[in-house]
């Protein structure tokens, strides 16, 4: 039984790596301000809020992977953000995953192999109207997992998954009338948005054995957005 940190297991993608990581016989800590809605004698939860700099919960032992999930989706014109917002952005996307990680490490290092895998986005590398603070947090992901990545070799591998629009309780302003997830659907070539279970399954990869070759890359899981038109 291996043991995996997922922060913000409660719902979304994190709570679908939770599930899945537990339907594979292995141990999980669930990081987040509410407790996950499944149970599980394999899953514990810390409490704790990802978006306030607060002291970071330790955990005891050996960690074979760390998913941090906590994200936000702040949608507006450049003029309308206000530096505050910027911050708050930056501060949950790329400063908690720091501090989990600064305060992980020693039970990352300690297991031969160990996997880290963040969350970008697509507009990074797309380039989207409306996304300048969420861009920039999710940029400085991407740059933090080369770095990394760089860095923690041979021990540590540190990866980056780039979705598109997922269905999950954080996007359900996006997707909250049929008219709006038609044509959400429609700017994908794969002709609908993804699925927690769609993004899960490649962190869950991952931080598996069989991805042990693999560092420091940014995946787009996307339904094709990026790459084809």
């Amino acid at each position: 039984m291996k043991h995996f940190v997922i922060a913000g297991g409660s719902h979304g993608i994190g709570l679908e790596i939770a599930q899945q990581l537990l339907n594979q016989g292995h141990k999980v800590t669930s990081i987040s301000r509410t407790a996950p809605s499944i149970s599980h004698s394999a899953l514990s939860h810390i409490a704790h809020d990802f978006s306030q700099p607060s002291e970071m919960p330790g955990i005891e032992g050996l960690i074979d992977g760390v998913a941090y999930c906590p994200g936000s989706i702040n949608l507006k014109m450049f003029r309308s953000l206000k530096p505050e917002e910027f911050q708050q952005d930056f501060d949950l996307n790329v400063m908690g995953a720091v501090r989990l990680l600064q305060k992980l490490q020693p039970g990352l290092k300690a297991v031969q192999g160990s996997s880290v895998v963040l969350f970008s986005t697509v507009a990074v590398q797309q380039g989207m109207a409306f996304h300048s603070s969420i861009a920039a947090a999710k940029g400085a992901i991407e740059g933090l997992t080369r770095s990394l990545a760089a860095e923690w070799a041979p021990s540590i591998r540190v990866n980056a998954i780039a979705p598109s629009l997922v269905e999950t309780p954080l996007s359900a302003k996006l997707l909250s009338s049929p008219e709006k997830a038609e044509a959400s659907a429609k700017r994908h070539p794969l002709a609908r948005v993804g699925k927690a279970e769609d993004i899960a399954s490649l962190a869950v990869f991952l931080m598996g054995e069989q991805s042990g070759w693999i560092t420091g890359q940014v995946m787009g899981v996307d339904g094709g957005m990026s790459a084809l038109r």
